[in-house]
């Protein structure tokens, strides 16, 4: 049994998808259901025996003492955080409160739970805390990528609230001996990514007809990791990973943003062409650029291939290709997610580039 926090989100839910699809050890799945955890990305779940889903918050201390008493999992691998820059930027006090406060008390519960097991138990046990490349600031363009020990500098309210809690997470294995594993992942990307983000945005804009909002001049350089690929490396860190190692996983794929707009637009040229023939990248448009807008981010992901044997199965071009193919067939999927409070944040955000 694994306990699994923030399991209906993009990344979270991807995980447990593959998870039970590749193994019978159950999860025990909590989420809060937050404006970005969504039950219908776990929909194919729907009675299954090995997957409990569970409503609650990282930072309800009785619940989680409960889960943990009652289910006796041998692993925790916690998913649960906000993760959007340009709400952190917006309104922090939610990052401060489920990325700190929220990872501190997810701490201490695991604390005291692994204090009632058992030897044997004991050195089974693990935490695992997924983290960002945020954390690390942002890089010149011919800088070397980072690597798992390059200096912290976040530069946005939310990478300041990851870079808090991994430092809780290091300290909670120096100072109480909890046996934990961090991962620092660059920008995924793939099904049930809510289309805030960069690549689900412009392709549910594109396939409505409205414009595709490029922050500044779209030359900002991200490592872009397909999900499925980010969930592979967490499962073998979680299998071999050396007890209290940051291991950062990337997929080798650095791209400015306006590279990956035009790709994303050449791809439902091919796949979903316009009625009128022109090209999707006509709907472009340059919108003022976010405060703070880190230029570049890299991941260094030769560690995990080192010590554990994990590189990314997919190439940027397979697993985009992937992904432009999931939303096109899953309509429904991004109708349901369209809820009123998420136009109403696009709009905030981009204008009338928001999806209707």
């Amino acid at each position: 049994m694994i306990l699994v926090t923030g399991g209906a989100g993009f990344i979270g839910a991807n995980f447990v998808l593959d998870w039970l699809a590749g193994s019978d050890e159950p999860v025990v799945n909590l989420d809060k259901l937050t404006y970005a955890g969504n039950l219908g990305n776990l929909a194919g779940l729907q009675g299954h025996a090995g997957h409990l889903f569970v409503q609650g918050d990282i930072g309800d201390t009785a619940l989680l003492t409960r889960l943990l008493q009652e289910h006796r999992p041998r692993a925790i691998v916690n998913f649960a955080a906000e993760s959007h820059v340009d709400r952190s930027i917006h309104g922090a006090e939610d990052f401060i409160a489920t990325n700190i406060v929220g990872t501190f008390r997810l701490l201490e519960a695991a604390r005291g739970y692994f204090g009632g097991l058992a030897e044997r138990e004991k050195a089974a046990f693990r935490f695992l805390h997924v983290s960002t490349d945020e954390v690390y600031g942002s890089l010149a363009p011919e800088a070397p990528a980072f690597a798992e020990d390059h200096v912290y500098e976040p530069n946005s309210p939310y990478s300041a609230s990851k870079a808090a809690s991994d430092h809780l997470v290091r300290a909670w294995h120096h100072t109480h001996g909890l046996p934990v594993l961090t991962t620092n992942c660059s920008n995924n990307y793939g099904p049930y990514h809510f289309p805030e983000k960069l690549i689900p945005l412009m392709i549910v804009n594109a396939l409505a007809g409205k414009p595709l909002p490029v922050y500044g001049d779209g030359q900002q350089v991200r490592d872009w990791l397909y999900v499925k690929d980010h969930c592979s490396a967490i499962r073998r860190v979680l299998e071999a990973g050396r007890v209290g190692e940051t291991y950062n996983v990337g997929g080798w794929n650095e791209k400015a943003n306006l590279s990956i707009v035009h790709i994303v637009c050449d791809l439902l040229d091919e796949l979903s062409p316009r009625a009128d023939k022109q090209s999707y990248r006509t709907q472009i448009t340059h919108v003022t650029d976010r405060p703070g807008h880190d230029r570049r981010y890299a991941i260094d992901a030769r560690k995990i291939e080192r010590d554990l044997g994990w590189k990314p199965a997919e190439t940027f071009e397979t697993g985009i290709r992937k992904t432009v193919q999931w939303y096109l067939a899953n309509p429904e999927w991004v109708k349901n997610v369209q809820s009123g409070a998420y136009r109403e944040w696009v709009a905030a955000q981009y204008g009338a580039g928001g999806p209707a």
